[in-house]
């Protein structure tokens, strides 16, 4: 695991795309109207498609297991609270900020959030995670 400290950042951006979100249905099975059906959508609080949650979450996975901590880390647990939508074309950025370190494992407590471009969070919250490393033999 890379030397980490407490207050240290990481953050990941993307652009999602209606490619994404059929890509992410393909994976998933979620064809909810409100990210394909324009009219269904257009008559909810949204106003237009949105973007699945899970593919939003997606990009805090990549940050945790490619950035920070870094590879061969998982999430143990995390409690997320969703505040806004995100739509089709937006560019969203995830950050992760080390709150604690565990003393004798590889565990690490994250605050996350992710906000769209235009400053808007909507994605708040917490999580842990623990870093394999191979076991030599």
């Amino acid at each position: 695991m890379k030397q980490l400290k407490v207050g240290q950042k990481a953050s990941r951006k993307k652009t999602v795309t209606q490619q994404d979100v059929k890509t992410f249905a393909q994976l998933s099975g979620d064809y909810n109207p409100l990210h394909f059906d324009e009219d269904f959508a257009s008559k909810t609080r949204f106003g237009k498609l949105v973007v699945q949650g899970g593919l939003t979450t997606g990009l805090l996975h990549a940050l945790v297991a490619m950035d920070m901590p870094g590879p061969g880390t998982v999430f143990l647990s995390h409690d997320w609270k969703f505040t806004a939508p995100v739509f089709l074309d937006d560019t969203i950025i995830a950050e992760a900020r080390v709150l604690s370190l565990h003393e004798s494992k590889p565990v690490t407590q994250l605050a996350m959030e992710v906000r769209r471009g235009d400053g808007t969070v909507f994605l708040q919250g917490e999580a842990w995670c623990y870093t394999f490393t191979p076991e030599l033999t």
